[in-house]
């Protein structure tokens, strides 16, 4: 039995592959609502992930279409929030067969 094809669901494997990317929904974790700026100091600090901005933004992008983050604009500064709801998909899509 073939199993349909989420919407989305390809987007969320893609974001979630590179290890940037992951470690950006980690700093995120931490605390939500920070600009570009925070987010490049996060990772060096926290991460030892040096990247430039256009690369941070770059898989700002990413996470954002794939649903996985959201951007607020206040003024010149875009905040950046982490949207785990999409991640909910992946456990529906194949459900724990142990308690059958």
């Amino acid at each position: 039995m073939r199993l349909p094809i989420v919407e989305g669901m390809t987007d969320i494997f893609d974001a979630l592959t590179a290890p940037a990317r992951r470690a950006i929904m980690d700093a995120l974790a931490q605390r939500d609502e920070q600009t570009l700026f925070e987010l490049m100091n996060r990772l060096r600090s926290d991460h030892a992930l040096t990247l430039t901005r256009q690369a941070i933004s770059q898989h700002l992008a990413v996470l954002d279409e794939a649903g996985l983050v959201e951007r607020r604009r206040e003024g010149r500064y875009t905040f950046h929030t982490l949207n785990t709801a999409p991640l909910r998909e992946i456990p529906q899509r194949w459900p724990d067969r142990s308690t059958s």
